[in-house]
């Protein structure tokens, strides 16, 4: 985990966000509902939940590979769905894109010279050396050579290939960088090479990662603060140490006690969680709690009201019914005061 300290200056806030799909015949995949967090300046947040539970579709939501069906977002205080023209070129470059597959996201008709300086061109920030130059700069921050620059990707292991799409990211120098799942079809070894250069780089240039990741030992590794996702839905967000340390929602108990522990003394005292039954369609969701089919906790209000997302104890926030009780009596004492 980062050993930061906390930021105060928001970089982006995400405020009740939906991303919506309409398959037709009156079917809409509820792929995001109602999402909110922020992200400070500096540091990394990382976003966890199982495969389809909205945690990629939130962060191409943000970069505006997808229009948000509702709610606002604003990246260094200007909504970006406003941006248009020099504005939204200027947006284009100071957030960035590591796109999870680094086989299917460069181009294999390019070189990785071409890849890498695309952003360049595009923006008009450097010509013939120059271009040349900052490509061989950009290829050893990375940890790859000069000579590299001439080949193509079909050339490259998975993780030297993320490394290219690492710095053509990097190429434009922006302030802001999704990470959408960057280390998940990489071998574990070369995941850690790639999230210690994350890591590395992050320090170099000031830079703010949103990391989205389902390997939560990985996550927990490079991030700040931890957000957990279930069916579109954000039901926990709290500082990382502190979120593995003390879980508060039934979910994020059950994730992280599958969590593997290198000590076999240690890991045979847990308790496994087994969920029961599959995750429901964001077709067609449960009423109130999403989680509450699944959930080993459930009540009956869970059934018939939505858990609201509140803040139950300082930058821990969760959305679940069983701790709405503790946030009114929190209430109560200061009206008290």
């Amino acid at each position: 985990m980062s050993t930061a300290e906390p930021k105060v200056e928001k970089i982006l806030e995400v405020k009740q966000v939906k991303k919506h799909f309409n398959m037709g015949r009156n079917q809409v995949v509820r792929a995001v509902d109602n999402v909110t967090f922020d992200v400070y300046k500096g540091e990394t947040l990382g976003l966890v939940g199982e495969s389809g539970c909205g945690k990629s579709t939130i962060g191409r939501t943000i970069i505006r590979l997808y229009e948000a069906t509702e709610g606002e977002i604003r990246f260094k205080g200007e909504t970006t769905k406003d941006l248009k023209g020099k504005s939204l070129k200027k947006f284009n470059r100071e957030m960035q894109m590591i796109f999870q597959d680094p086989y299917a996201s460069l181009n294999p008709r390019m070189t990785v010279s071409d890849i890498i300086a695309e952003g360049l061109d595009i923006h008009g920030l450097a010509q013939g050396e120059e271009r040349r130059q900052k490509v061989v700069e950009l290829l050893k921050t990375v940890g790859l050579n000069e000579e590299h620059a001439d080949r193509f990707p079909h050339e490259f292991s998975g993780g030297q290939r993320q490394r290219i799409g690492i710095a053509r990211a990097l190429a434009v120098d922006p302030d802001f960088i999704i990470a959408d799942e960057p280390i998940s079809a990489l071998d574990v070894s070369i995941q850690a090479q790639v999230v210690n250069l994350m890591k590395r780089l992050q320090r170099e240039k000031g830079l703010t990662y949103l990391f989205i990741a389902h390997d939560l030992s990985m996550v927990k590794y490079i991030s700040d603060r931890v957000g957990v996702m279930y069916l579109g839905n954000l039901v926990e967000l709290a500082d990382s140490q502190e979120l593995y340390d003390t879980p508060l929602h039934p979910y994020t108990e059950a994730l992280l006690s599958a969590v593997p522990i290198a000590d076999p003394d240690v890991g045979k005292q847990r308790e496994r969680i087994i969920l029961k039954g599959d995750v429901p369609s964001p077709i067609d969701p449960p009423s109130g709690c999403r989680f509450r089919t699944r959930c080993p906790k459930a009540m009956d209000i869970c059934a018939q009201v939505v858990p609201k997302w509140q803040e139950v104890r300082p930058m821990h926030w969760v959305a679940c019914h069983l701790y709405e009780e503790e946030s009114l009596k929190k209430e109560q004492a200061k009206k008290e005061d």
